[in-house]
C-alpha cells in the first residue's frame, strides 16, 4: 500500500508532537522530584528548634529559620506553578497527537 504525501507529512508531524511529548514529560518528572524534594525539607525545617543550616556552594553556613522556611515555600509556589503549566502543555500534545491519530489511520484505511 503507497501512502500519499500529505499522510507522510501527518506521520512525520505527528512523530515530531510524540518527541516534544517525551520531552515533556522528563521536565515534569524532573519538576515533580525537585518538588518533593522541597517539600521534605519544608517538612524538616518545621520540625527544627532553632537551628537552620544551608548549603551554599561547597560549604554549610547556619542561618535563619524563617528566611529559608520562606525561600522555601516560594520555591515550592514556582515548581507548582510551573507544572500546571507542564501539565497543560501535556494535555494540548496528548488531543493533538489523538487528532493526528484519528487523521492518519482515516487516510490509511
Amino acid at each position: 500500500m503507497e501512502i500519499d504525501n500529505e499522510t507522510k507529512e501527518k506521520i512525520q508531524e505527528m512523530q515530531m508532537y510524540e518527541q516534544n511529548f517525551q520531552n515533556l514529560m522528563v521536565q515534569k518528572q524532573a519538576f515533580q522530584i525537585e518538588f518533593s524534594e522541597t517539600e521534605n525539607a519544608l517538612s524538616e525545617i518545621s520540625k527544627s528548634k532553632d537551628e537552620v543550616f544551608k548549603m551554599i556552594g561547597q560549604i554549610i553556613i547556619k542561618t535563619d529559620k524563617e528566611k529559608v522556611e520562606k525561600e522555601l515555600k516560594q520555591k515550592k509556589d514556582l515548581l507548582s506553578l510551573r507544572l500546571k503549566s507542564i501539565e497543560k502543555q501535556e494535555s494540548e500534545l496528548t488531543k493533538e497527537i489523538e487528532e493526528l491519530k484519528e487523521d492518519v489511520m482515516k487516510r490509511i484505511k
